[in-house]
């Protein structure tokens, strides 16, 4: 999976394009201490209950989601950010279609 170019300006909301039924994914930078991830997912799509070793901040570019931290669902708009911490088990869902950036930090 290729990263985003470096040293350019980059419009995070047209690196992504929904895709009817489906949760779609671009890479934009990784690295040893962490990685950076666009999601663009589709009405009522999601990702399962899972755990990360690491820290992860969504942030909602567009849209809104539902985001579950240890069971309990926090709403998101646009504009909103919420850092799902280490260890403990999270999930998102697509209340309408939108788009996050994903940041996990290794430290």
């Amino acid at each position: 999976m290729s990263t985003a170019p470096k040293s350019q300006v980059l419009n995070f909301a047209e690196m992504a394009n929904y895709q009817e039924g489906a949760v779609v994914s671009r890479q934009v930078t990784k690295a040893e201490a962490g990685n950076v991830t666009l999601f663009a997912f589709a009405k009522d799509q999601g990702l399962s209950e899972h755990s990360a070793p690491y820290d992860a901040l969504v942030h909602v570019l567009e849209g809104q989601a539902e985001v579950t931290i240890s069971g309990k669902p926090f709403q998101l708009k646009m504009g909103d950010a919420i850092i799902m911490p280490a260890n403990q088990p999270h999930a998102l869902k697509a209340v309408q279609k939108f788009k996050m950036l994903l940041t996990m930090i290794r430290a």
